[in-house]
């Protein structure tokens, strides 16, 4: 079924209490799934990697995000570049896993190879037997197709269309969120890799901003009232934040601590929590119904964790991911209900973030916002 605006129109509420989310072919419809990849993940800034990760020149790691392959790969002057992970005479795909590639990336097809810089250095025997160059080949018109990337701190992001605002404009509304962190001072601390989660992506994000959930998701490793939550809406920049009445860092079994939770539309997440913690979550939309995840925990301000530290954080956080892990899992599978077309209902207080975010998931999409005139649901 062609995919316009009546197949994704969002019930009209009845009252400015009733408000629908979005409906159920948004989640799993891959004709859905592909204009997405075409818009939200392609027309502003991806989140797609950490640069902790790459350890010196050579190092490359593929990712394949948004229907694309792209490599990332640090050079030998220690920048972190994005390509096209495909190479220029057959479109193959270049590198299968994160590796050192030593000074060369080379095409394992017909041996075309490209230095860290992406340039084309050797094409063997392309005009025949031993011409490696012929006449009016170009190899400078013919390396590897350059991405656009920004650094911030420690974390990557790529423009697939090229098109976006600078990452400084583009992120302001985050930005203005975090005073009084250093994040000059970032330390990284530990990595929790999830794997694939079976779930569309957009529910990680909309459960990640959310404060709704909380104190029955997580009753057991959180102790965050939800009557001490707020919502956050600025913008391009969602979330929730969390002012606990009594701060207990030092609890062992639960999160006890004031804490921010933000996204930076479409997919980066970050969460700051007292006094001195920040954890970043990497989500790279697979497919309609598949997300892989890992996370990153750093301390600021110069503090440094023992062991023992590191060990109960990282407990903590693997059972709080779990527990939203299952709880998006079936939120997909619920989609399969008919029950679910008309994509369910929000809180218009504590979900405030989940609208902004699904609005600009439809205006994106949709390229109007036309679709929403007249509607108070997402």
């Amino acid at each position: 079924m062609p995919l316009n605006k009546k197949n994704i129109k969002i019930k009209s509420p009845k009252n400015k209490n009733t408000i629908f989310g979005l409906p159920a072919k948004s989640y799993t419809d891959t004709e859905f799934w592909e204009k997405e990849c075409e818009t939200v993940l392609s027309n502003g800034w991806l989140f797609v990697g950490f640069v902790n990760e790459f350890k010196k020149a050579g190092d490359v790691k593929p990712i394949f995000i948004a229907g694309k392959p792209i490599l990332l790969v640090k050079n030998e002057n220690n920048e972190i570049t994005a390509f096209h992970n495909v190479c220029s005479h057959r479109c193959l795909k270049l590198v299968n896993e994160d590796k050192n590639i030593g000074k060369i990336i080379r095409c394992p097809y017909h041996s075309w190879s490209y230095d860290l810089q992406g340039n084309l250095k050797a094409a063997p025997h392309v005009g025949g037997t031993n011409i490696h160059k012929p006449k009016g080949f170009n190899f400078k018109k013919h390396g590897l197709k350059k991405i656009r990337i920004h650094i911030w701190h420690d974390w990557i992001f790529v423009n697939l269309n090229g098109k976006a605002k600078k990452f400084q404009e583009y992120a302001k509304p985050m930005f203005s969120k975090f005073k009084g962190i250093d994040f000059k001072k970032l330390k990284y601390t530990a990595t929790l890799d999830f794997g694939k989660i079976n779930t569309n992506w957009k529910f990680l994000i909309e459960n990640f901003i959310e404060p709704y959930h909380v104190q029955f998701v997580h009753k057991t490793t959180t102790n965050q009232p939800l009557t001490d939550h707020y919502t956050i809406v600025d913008g391009i920049c969602y979330g929730s934040g969390v002012d606990v009445k009594k701060e207990d860092s030092k609890n062992s079994s639960a999160l006890s601590v004031s804490s921010k939770y933000l996204s930076l539309f479409p997919n980066f997440i970050i969460a700051t929590y007292y006094p001195n913690q920040v954890g970043v979550y990497l989500n790279i939309p697979i497919d309609a119904n598949t997300t892989s995840q890992k996370r990153i925990i750093y301390t600021v301000g110069g503090k440094k964790m023992s062991k023992e530290e590191i060990d109960i954080t990282k407990k903590i956080w693997w059972s709080v991911h779990k527990e939203d892990h299952e709880i998006c899992e079936r939120l997909q599978e619920g989609r399969s209900s008919p029950a679910s077309n008309e994509g369910g209902l929000l809180s218009p207080y504590w979900e405030e973030g989940v609208r902004a975010f699904q609005k600009l998931i439809i205006q994106a999409t949709m390229k109007s916002k036309k679709i929403m005139k007249g509607k108070k649901n997402v």
